[in-house]
C-alpha cells in the first residue's frame, strides 16, 4: 500500500478539482428541474472529450491517474446522469428522459473518440 501512496493522492488531488468544477459548471448553468440537464450532459460530453485525448496522449507518471481517476473521474458524474432521468421520468417528460439518456450515451462516445482522434 505504501507503494501506491503518491497515485492514490495524485488521485485524491486530481478529484477534488474535478468535483469542484463540476460543482461550479452546475451551479452556473443550472436550470429547471423539468428541463433537459444541460449542465451534466455537457459536463460528461466534455469529460468523455477530454478522457479520449488523455487516452491517446503518451502521458507518464502520476499524471494520467491525476489526471484520469482523478481530474475527470471527479467532473463527469453518471450518478448525476442518473438522478436527472428519474426526475424527468417522475415528473412524466418521457420524451426529454429519452433523449437525454441516449443523447448522453451518443454523445459521450462520440467525444471519446473525437478526443482520442484530435490527440494523435
Amino acid at each position: 500500500m505504501r507503494e501506491q501512496a503518491p497515485a492514490l493522492l495524485a488521485v485524491a488531488a486530481g478529484g477534488i478539482v474535478g468535483a469542484l468544477a463540476r460543482y461550479g459548471i452546475a451551479v452556473t448553468v443550472s436550470g429547471p428541474h423539468d428541463g433537459f440537464p444541460v449542465a451534466t450532459f455537457g459536463i460528461n460530453v466534455l469529460g468523455c472529450l477530454l478522457i479520449g485525448a488523455l487516452m491517446a496522449l503518451p502521458v507518464k507518471g502520476l499524471r494520467r491517474p491525476f489526471l484520469g481517476t482523478g481530474v475527470l473521474g471527479g467532473f463527469t458524474t453518471f450518478s448525476g446522469y442518473a438522478v436527472e432521468t428519474e426526475r424527468l421520468l417522475a415528473g412524466g417528460h418521457l420524451l426529454t428522459a429519452a433523449l437525454y439518456v441516449f443523447g448522453t450515451l451518443l454523445a459521450a462516445l462520440a467525444a471519446v473518440v473525437l478526443g482520442a482522434r484530435l490527440a494523435r
